[in-house]
């Protein structure tokens, strides 16, 4: 009875069912007593001694599982490739339709790798990038936060996983009939089906889940770039300063960057678009923002240096908390007067403004 490969790989998922449909039951059931039997003896170990066994003898079922699967695949790949197949000249065996068909299967459970196995590196090399710098993206900034919320962005995972499955079948669908498939990548074949070359409107919309991608694949580098900036350098300056009363801040720049990026996006079928940038205040006064940066550093510079390295010497010198009294104190101080000060600014700007419009009437 000839056995299928894929079948095998795909009941490989229950550890060592692939093996024991290929026949080799023993292999299969190691498999099996392993990956179940490795867990059931770390809590066995832990009711006999109260010591915790669990996270290590988990992981070692983890990698079993891992090698049950590579076990399988290399097994199941004999079937295409037997001993009595190879050419008297030492040549390979040329690959079938049905071996190509099993190893792109199986690359593709990692996105990109089956385009690879196709020969379309480019293509694939953008969706191993897309999916992995995703979801570092995501784990960085929740690492960086603390903040667990931010996972729900690692749903755009599977997204992308489905997305390059089916695509990569479509593309060895058609190389196995003989038709030319070009090594482009994703955005360059969604633009190249577009009359004129124009931008897509779901590519942009796609890409607007992170603020400020969308407006750059419009073309709207300055404008993308300072909505990418705010969105990012917001969530680590509230977290830095410990300021979790405005993160409210956080969703409304997301919002406002995909409205945006959906306005611009329509404008965009109709014309072209300018790259107006959000704050064109900060354009036209460099020397306020260099100001800024260097208030920002010389802060930094003494909370996280000279604050811990004099804190000790001045509490025993004057019983003082110093650390206390600047994260305490002292921050939220500055904070307040910072807000104090924007509203203020607003304020005498609307007045300003008010007396122009009264003077150019006179």
């Amino acid at each position: 009875m000839n056995k299928n490969p894929i079948i095998a790989f795909l009941l490989a998922f229950f550890p060592g069912g692939g093996l024991m449909y290929l026949g080799k039951v023993l292999r299969g059931l190691f498999y099996t007593a392993a990956v179940f039997g490795i867990p059931i003896m770390s809590i066995l170990a832990y009711e006999m001694t109260a010591i915790e066994f669990f996270p290590a003898f988990a992981l070692g079922g983890l990698l079993m599982y891992i090698v049950n699967f590579i076990d399988t695949t290399i097994t199941a790949s004999k079937l295409y490739n037997p001993k009595n197949a190879v050419p008297a000249d030492g040549q390979a065996v040329e690959k079938t339709p049905d071996s190509e068909r099993f190893f792109t299967i199986v690359l593709s459970f990692v996105p990109g790798l089956g385009h690879f196995q196709l020969g379309l590196v480019y293509r694939g090399m953008t969706l191993l990038a897309a999916f992995i710098g995703l979801a570092v993206m995501v784990l960085f900034v929740t690492a960086l936060t603390g903040y667990s919320e931010f996972l729900i962005f690692l749903g755009a995972l599977p997204v992308i996983w489905v997305y390059g499955f089916f695509d990569v079948m479509q593309l060895l669908d058609r190389k196995q009939k003989g038709e030319t498939i070009d090594d482009r990548s994703l955005l360059e074949d969604l633009e190249k089906r577009r009359p004129g070359g124009k931008k897509s409107k779901s590519v942009a919309a796609l890409l607007s889940i992170m603020p400020g991608a969308g407006h750059l694949y419009l073309g709207l580098q300055k404008r993308g770039i300072q909505l990418m900036a705010a969105f990012l350098f917001s969530i680590y300056i509230l977290d830095a300063l410990r300021l979790g009363l405005f993160l409210f801040i956080i969703p409304i720049i997301w919002f406002y960057s995909f409205f945006d990026s959906m306005q611009k996006a329509a404008q965009y079928e109709s014309g072209e678009v300018e790259d107006e940038p959000i704050v064109s205040y900060l354009m036209n006064h460099q020397k306020w923002l260099g100001i800024g940066l260097i208030f920002l550093g010389l802060y930094y510079l003494g909370t996280n240096i000279f604050i811990p390295a004099a804190g000790p010497a001045l509490e025993r010198m004057f019983n003082i908390d110093v650390y206390h009294i600047v994260y305490n104190y002292i921050q939220q101080a500055v904070i307040c007067l910072i807000l104090i000060g924007g509203g203020i600014k607003l304020m005498m700007g609307k007045k300003s403004t008010r007396t122009a419009k009264e003077e150019d009437a006179k």
